[in-house]
C-alpha cells in the first residue's frame, strides 16, 4: 500500500475565519450635487459594526457607488471601536443623552423583554450585544445624531466595578451608600 502524501498549503477560503464583527448598515442616502451638465448623483452610507460582546463603532462612507460608500464606512466603523458595559444582556443604569438635536433615553430591561427601540438605535444595541433594554428617542431621527447619540450614551455609562475601583471603596459600599 502506498500512502498518499497531503499537501498542507494555504487554507481554502471556505476555512479562513470570518471577521468577528458583525456588520449593520443604518442608512443609505442618494445625494445630488447639480452642475453645469445637470445633476451628478453619489451615496452616503452609515454603518454600525460590532462583535456582539461589548464592542461596537459607526463609520460613515462616502462615494460615487453604493458599494463603496459602504466599504468605506465600514473601515471607518473600525477605526472607532468603542467597549461599553453590559450587566447580564442590558445597560447597567438608565441614561439620557443628546447629541445635536436627537435625544435619546436608555433604560435596563429584565431577561426576556428585547430590544425595544427603533430604527438606528437597535442597529447600535444590537451590534452592541445588548439583549434587554427599553429605548426611546426624542426630537431628530437622523440617523447619523441617533447613532451618534447611543453610541455617546453607552459609553458614558459606569458599570458597579468600574466605581468601586474609581472612588476606592468596596463593592458593597457603592450599592450601599455608606
Amino acid at each position: 500500500m502506498s500512502e498518499k502524501k497531503v499537501r498542507k498549503g494555504p487554507p481554502k477560503p471556505s476555512q479562513t475565519e470570518k471577521s468577528p464583527l458583525q456588520e449593520k448598515l443604518v442608512a443609505l442616502n442618494r445625494v445630488a450635487k447639480v452642475v453645469k451638465g445637470g445633476r451628478r448623483f453619489s451615496f452616503a452610507a452609515i454603518v454600525v459594526v460590532g462583535d456582539g460582546n461589548g464592542t461596537v463603532g459607526h463609520g460613515l462612507g462616502k462615494a460615487a457607488e453604493a458599494t463603496g460608500a459602504i466599504t468605506k464606512g465600514l473601515q471607518d466603523a473600525n477605526k472607532n471601536l468603542v467597549r461599553v458595559p453590559i450587566i447580564n444582556g442590558t445597560v447597567p443604569h438608565e441614561i439620557e443623552t443628546k447629541y445635536g438635536a436627537s435625544k435619546i433615553i436608555l433604560k435596563p430591561a429584565a431577561p426576556g423583554t428585547g430590544i425595544l427601540a427603533g430604527g438606528a438605535m437597535r442597529a447600535v444595541l444590537e451590534s452592541a450585544g445588548i439583549k434587554d433594554v427599553l429605548g426611546k428617542s426624542h426630537g431628530s431621527s437622523n440617523p447619523h445624531n441617533v447613532v451618534k447619540a447611543t453610541i455617546k450614551a453607552l459609553t458614558s455609562m459606569r458599570d458597579a466595578h468600574s466605581v468601586s475601583k474609581l472612588r476606592g471603596i468596596s463593592l458593597e459600599r457603592v450599592f450601599n451608600g455608606f
